[in-house]
């Protein structure tokens, strides 16, 4: 399985990285929130020994292998709405959410 970026997300990423002089985007999860689980998306500089490394839509994507099993399979978006602009993730894993969209809770 792999990660999957809309054409949005992968255009927005492009951005980031020509910015800010990036290799690719790293996604990974943190213990947190309502729900048990947060999103942490940024801009990577290397590549670490422990990740694992995806391409969608020219854009590398790295996860490292502890949020890997929390992310695989996932959809991101990215979206604005108003003033806010964020990355929405679409988690097969994820077997809720909180209210507010920014934890999750995987069963198992």
């Amino acid at each position: 399985m792999s990660i999957q970026l809309s054409d949005n997300a992968a255009q927005r990423v492009r951005s980031f990285l020509a910015k800010e002089s990036g290799l690719a985007l790293r996604l990974g999860v943190r213990k947190t929130g309502c729900s048990g689980w947060a999103y942490e998306v940024c801009i990577a500089t290397e590549i670490e020994a422990s990740d694992e490394v995806f391409e969608d839509k020219g854009v590398k994507i790295i996860v490292d292998r502890k949020s890997l099993p929390y992310l695989q399979g996932s959809k991101i978006d990215f979206a604005a709405q108003g003033l806010n602009r964020t990355f929405q993730f679409d988690n097969p894993n994820a077997t809720d959410e909180c209210g507010c969209g920014e934890s999750f809770t995987i069963s198992g």
